[in-house]
């Protein structure tokens, strides 16, 4: 009677503390048990009466199951005598001690471990960041936005130059300029005089 109730006998061995900065944690349960079980069920539990089961696995000769509480990333994995639960996404409040719980499900009888000594993870926060509100319309969109605007621009100044210049050649072209050098009569002409010459009155000098 004696040998049969250590040989089904778990004893379970846990790391006492974890500290997490980057919200993941793992935490190995490392396990003995020299029994002839075949299906196996691990467990983590959260608080000082475990109440809150976190996620579990359990596993026989050719399957394993897994399942994870909604208020936890959480999942199992088994090895060779130790059970390793992976946490991630992990925040200050769920700061607390864990511990694990092996059982062996059949064949009977029922055995799971006495409650270990458990592993106290610490969480630490993580700093918030103040960001700088994001604009709703992407950066490459105003960007190409800009630079069709600025090109559209550069278009009309061209345009306009273009067109001023054609209107100020057709101006000069058309205009109408005043002849202002003084014009003699016909019958004055080839006496000799500059053309800007006052013409004599010689009425005078007759007698």
């Amino acid at each position: 009677f004696l040998p049969s109730l250590l040989e089904n006998k778990i004893l379970v061995a846990q790391h006492p503390l974890l500290i997490v900065a980057n919200q993941t944690a793992t935490l190995v349960c490392n396990y003995t048990y020299n029994g002839t079980g075949k299906e196996f069920r691990a467990s983590l539990h959260k608080g000082t009466d475990s109440s809150v089961e976190v996620c579990f696995i359990s596993w026989n000769t050719t399957e394993i199951k897994r399942n994870s509480s909604k208020e936890f990333n959480c999942q199992g994995d088994r090895d060779k005598e130790k059970v390793i639960f992976n946490l991630w996404n992990m925040n200050a409040n769920q700061t607390d001690i864990y511990f694990c719980k092996i059982e062996v499900m059949y064949p009977p009888p029922y055995v799971y471990n006495e409650k270990s000594n458990g592993t106290v993870i610490h969480v630490k926060e993580t700093p918030t960041q103040i960001q700088e509100p994001r604009s709703a319309i992407p950066l490459w969109i105003l960007a190409t936005v800009t630079g069709i605007l600025a090109l559209y621009s550069m278009l009309l100044t061209a345009v306009f130059l273009n067109y001023w210049q054609k209107s100020k050649k057709n101006i000069y072209h058309q205009s109408d300029y005043m002849n202002m050098t003084p014009r003699h009569p016909p019958y004055q002409k080839n006496k000799g005089y500059p053309s800007y010459a006052p013409t004599r009155d010689y009425t005078a000098y007759r007698s």
